[in-house]
């Protein structure tokens, strides 16, 4: 290869190489978004909101495509077989007509497909991944076998939101869209956890108080994480991505209710026995749901029992999670965050 080759070397292989890591194209005007459904089906969601989530993407100059088994139903599971939900995704990192892929929704087994996917083909034709919940499992893994950055953010089906979806929409833009990749996150003005896809016109939206500090301190690393119990899943197995110098950035649903505290101190202190742990740089907290009944002196005394995290910044309510909205982040991208005098700045890139 001669000295004039690297940069058409770089635009075939469609990625920007930064050590072990691969940062997939953005998405510009004219580009396929494939929408595929590796956890739910997509036969759960009304037609309006699918009307609405195309709608959106077409906004923004995109064609949206879709994978051959999306709708594909057994009601015991809500989703069809893991070979099927695997050759969607398989065929969309291999059409090279596809430059992003978006999940249809969350659930609860992600895990099944892992097997199936062609992490070679993957790591050969790296493009965009989002999708956030159950897609952990994914974008995490998929991180840590082929070191393409993928993206914690919203589904297909979040397009289909009426009412509230702005802030969701500006982050997705501004990390997924052509010459984004970079953003200062700043709180949301205010967030809702209500049923918006039972009923779209009757939203409550709550005022947001915004981030607030747990523990001081200054911190760079790499980004990892996502659904902490989801993320656990992946502990011991060839999946698990390595969390050395990291920001964990960890959120979890209300399904635990009363008991969210106590599953989500086990589920940190399953991540804190890990080896790789002693070097983790910071943690970024999502928002709880309200059924969780969580508030910040719990967090506060949650975090601060543990002597692992006495050195080093954690924040909370942060704009991801399960509530609405939320930020897009990079899995494998860099985040910087500081935490002084109850001030927060962070900052993601990837």
């Amino acid at each position: 290869m001669g000295s004039g080759d690297g940069p058409r070397f770089l635009k075939v292989l469609n990625y920007i190489e930064e050590d072990v890591k691969m940062i997939p194209q953005k998405l510009k005007t004219g580009d396929e978004v494939r929408i595929i459904a590796p956890s739910r089906s997509m036969a759960i969601l009304g037609e309006d909101c699918v009307s609405l989530a195309i709608e959106r993407l077409e906004s923004l100059g995109l064609k949206v495509t879709f994978g051959s088994h999306v709708k594909d139903f057994d009601s015991d599971y809500m989703c069809t077989n893991a070979k099927d939900r695997a050759e969607d995704m398989n065929a969309a990192f291999a059409d090279p007509n596809v430059k992003g892929i978006l999940t249809v929704i969350g659930g609860f087994n992600s895990n099944q497909i892992l097997k199936y996917l062609d992490f070679e083909l993957i790591k050969n034709n790296p493009k965009i991944l989002c999708g956030f919940s159950d897609i952990t499992i994914l974008l995490d893994s998929i991180h840590a076998k082929t070191g393409l950055v993928t993206y914690y953010g919203p589904h297909f089906s979040s397009f289909g939101m009426k009412k509230g979806f702005d802030y969701t929409f500006d982050y997705f833009k501004k990390m997924l869209m052509e010459n984004g990749g970079e953003a200062e996150v700043e709180s949301s003005k205010e967030w809702s956890d209500d049923a918006w896809f039972i009923d779209q016109e009757n939203r409550d939206f709550i005022q947001n108080p915004g981030m607030f500090v747990i523990n001081e301190g200054t911190a760079e690393g790499k980004i990892i994480g996502g659904n902490l119990c989801t993320l656990n899943l992946l502990q011991g197995t060839e999946y698990m991505p390595d969390i050395s110098n990291s920001i964990l950035f960890l959120e979890d649903d209300e399904m635990a209710g009363k008991l969210f505290l106590v599953e989500f101190d086990r589920d940190l202190v399953s991540l804190i026995q890990q080896p790789e742990f002693k070097t983790v740089k910071g943690i970024v907290i999502g928002r709880c749901q309200k059924n969780s009944e969580m508030t910040r002196e719990k967090w506060m005394k949650l975090i601060q029992s543990k002597p692992e995290l006495e050195n080093i910044p954690v924040i909370a309510d942060c704009d991801f999670g399960h509530t609405t909205p939320i930020i897009t982040f990079p899995i494998g991208g860099t985040a910087s965050l500081s935490a002084k005098d109850g001030k927060i700045k962070l900052n993601i890139k990837g």
